[in-house]
């Protein structure tokens, strides 16, 4: 077919939940390209081993510009390159966020009570259906099969240091400490892959194209009217009566740009017509994430001690043991200073040391990672070149608003005293790296690493309309988590999916407080 009623730019969260909703309606034809590759890798699958798809082809191995506040440093971004996208990558903790963060946006219909049914109408919860969980959806939540030791001697650390107990980060509060939830199914990753997309795949009105690169949206009169993409070695063109970009908030506003729909005078520097001056990629938010790690006192093993080949053995038979870990186990949400309506802060502990994103080989220890979760500073992506084959420039602006630092700062202090608190204080030796400086504000500038969750350069409000569509240019959308004005408190896989199964709606032209299937709590 060379027309679709709905195309679909990007296999991940998003694309996966649109493609397999749309597609309900059998009268529908959609078609979902992705640029990467087939999901049928086994470091996918097996839950402990997804840092070493990182700079592989499942991973599109993004660069930030250099930070001014951290010391000059390039950060490396992973981002997924697959079906599932970054849901396929990912450390599989499934967090919603806290509702003042969608209250916030001021914007009707993206409510937290506008939301709370999309994440219930998605989620499928082990511990059964309660006032905050549903059970019955696409997506598998599941409490780890297995925790390490260094989890449990973190949870009784952070007690000793005076953390209360938080059994539910997506109940009723999430502040305290706990083990996360994850998206996962008897003990193995389910992305939004295995979730919504692989179900639909027999269904005659929906098409899925992997290795199919989107160029640039195609626009006349003011109407997207399809897409052209690359793929095997040839230019291909697909008409459609509505484009959707779900290809994440780093692709997404690069395909606007390199379609003429972006900041006038950026694109006219490359010699690119503008369509529509609107500011993408200006809004970008990331979490910062300081892993501050400790070597482990002599003879004390860690979860890289466990990557043996009969532990691997053990997971193919059963998909049990300790590689049914998502490394990130447990953590926390504490709030830095009073008056805060929520946690500013939260904190991941896993068994290892990790650096370089998990890929150097260190001797056994532990991290636990303050991250800052009420973000108040902004970035901004542009492009390089007016060719789609060069990666954008991205400049995450970290610490640029000085409230971030504080946070981050405070972060590092409150591990610090779980370190030295509890059973840590037994098993920890020395610290590894900038954690053994005196100085936090130092240690974060030293430290500071992505926690993979970028939003806002496609936001609602200044891009799009409450309904998602792209200002100016008609059959346009982007449903994916750069239209979120603000990044949510927390891992922002579960929001994207929640966005999408709305966005889904407003293609439908549905009631979007309404969930028409799923089961509700």
């Amino acid at each position: 077919m060379n027309r679709y009623d709905v195309v679909v730019v990007g296999a991940g969260s998003a694309g996966c939940v649109l493609a397999a909703r749309l597609s309900e309606d059998r009268s529908t034809s959609v078609l979902l390209l992705e640029a990467g590759p087939p999901d049928d890798a086994l470091e996918v699958r097996l839950p402990a081993s997804f840092y070493q798809l990182f700079r592989t082809e499942r991973d599109w191995d993004l660069t930030t510009d250099p930070q001014p506040e951290l010391a000059g440093r390039r950060l490396a971004w992973p981002r997924g390159r697959t079906l599932g996208g970054s849901s396929s990558i990912n450390a599989m903790i499934y967090m919603r966020g806290a509702p003042v963060d969608y209250d916030g946006w001021g914007i009707p219909g993206w409510t937290w009570a506008d939301l709370f049914p999309y994440f219930l109408r998605a989620e499928d919860n082990a511990r059964g259906r309660s006032e905050w969980h549903a059970v019955g959806g696409p997506l598998r939540v599941e409490d780890l099969r297995r925790r390490h030791a260094l989890t449990e001697a973190f949870l009784a650390s952070a007690a000793a240091a005076g953390h209360a107990a938080n059994p539910d980060f997506n109940g009723a509060a999430q502040d305290g400490v706990g083990p996360f939830q994850v998206t996962q199914r008897r003990g193995r990753r389910w992305s939004a892959a295995d979730a919504y997309l692989r179900p639909a795949l027999r269904r005659p009105n929906l098409t899925v194209l992997t290795d199919a690169q989107v160029r640039r949206v195609l626009v006349s009169g003011g109407r997207a009217t399809g897409v052209a993409y690359g793929r095997e070695g040839r230019e291909h063109t697909v008409q459609a009566g509505e484009v959707v970009l779900a290809a994440g908030a780093v692709h997404s506003p690069q395909l606007l740009m390199l379609s003429g729909i972006g900041p006038g005078a950026h694109l006219r520097e490359l010699g690119i017509e503008v369509l529509a001056d609107l500011p993408v990629g200006e809004g970008l938010q990331d979490h910062p994430c300081v892993p501050v790690s400790w070597f482990l006192r002599p003879g004390v093993p860690d979860l890289r001690d466990d990557e043996t080949p009969a532990n691997v053995l053990r997971w193919l038979a059963g998909r049990r043991g300790p590689l049914a870990s998502n490394v990130a186990e447990a953590g926390g949400f504490l709030r830095t200073r009073d008056g805060l309506p929520a946690p500013d802060v939260q904190l991941m502990s896993m068994p290892a040391v990790v650096a370089d994103h998990g890929r150097a080989l260190l001797p056994a220890g532990v991290t636990i990672a303050p991250t800052v979760v009420d973000v108040h500073s902004r970035g901004r992506l542009t492009l390089r070149s007016a060719d789609p084959r060069w990666k954008p420039a991205i400049d995450a602006g970290y610490y640029t608003d000085p409230r971030d630092l504080d946070a981050a700062a405070a972060g590092v202090r409150a591990v610090q005293e779980i370190a030295a608190s509890g059973p840590f204080k037994d098993l920890l030796d020395r610290p590894y790296g900038p954690a053994g400086l005196a100085d936090p504000r130092r240690t974060v500038r030293e430290a500071t690493e992505t926690l993979y969750h970028p939003v806002g350069t496609c936001a609602i409000g200044p891009v799009l309309d409450p309904e998602l569509r792209v200002h100016g240019i008609a059959g346009l959308r982007v449903a994916d988590a750069g239209a979120m004005p603000t990044v949510p408190r927390g891992n922002t896989n579960a929001p994207t999916i929640a966005l999408a199964e709305r966005a889904a709606d407003l293609l439908r032209g549905r009631t979007a407080a309404r969930p028409t299937t799923g089961v509700q709590a």
